[in-house]
């Protein structure tokens, strides 16, 4: 799920990053970029045609209706990422490459996570924090 990711390359990165680790459907909301502009569709690499993509989403509604653990990455959780367990049904939501999360869509938020930085960085890019998420979920559920 993603809320008002305004950067097309942000937004074509991340469903290209989704496709990659399996994921089947991407809900964007209103205000995020057009996910068939030129600079979204490069970026996705593809990714278009692999995915479901709804658009225009009422993200606080859609996360009542999914049956998974819905999962945002906060500098201030307590938990990491990789202490949650992320077999089954997972719903990852990203917010606003400046603001974050809309306060109403936190209240829906069933796990605040933080992805752990050793280095010197505030935060990451919003698309490099979905691959991170993504693919600690496929390390955890690929079996080979």
């Amino acid at each position: 799920m993603l809320e008002h990711i305004q950067d097309p390359g942000n937004v074509g990165a991340m469903l290209r990053s989704a496709a990659a680790g399996g994921v089947d459907t991407v809900f964007l909301s209103p205000g995020c970029a057009d996910v068939w502009s030129p600079k979204v569709l490069r970026g996705g690499m593809g990714a278009h045609f692999v995915l479901r993509l709804v658009e225009k989403a009422d993200l606080s509604a859609w996360v009542h209706r999914l049956p998974a653990k819905v999962v945002a990455t906060a500098l201030d959780a307590q938990q990491s990422l990789y202490d949650l367990d992320l077999q089954g049904a997972v719903s990852f939501v990203f917010g606003n490459e400046g603001a974050g999360l809309s306060p109403e869509l936190l209240t829906h938020i069933s796990h605040r996570v933080q992805i752990p930085m050793p280095g010197n960085m505030e935060s990451l890019n919003a698309a490099a924090a979905l691959a991170v998420c993504v693919f600690e979920r496929v390390r955890q559920t690929v079996t080979r």
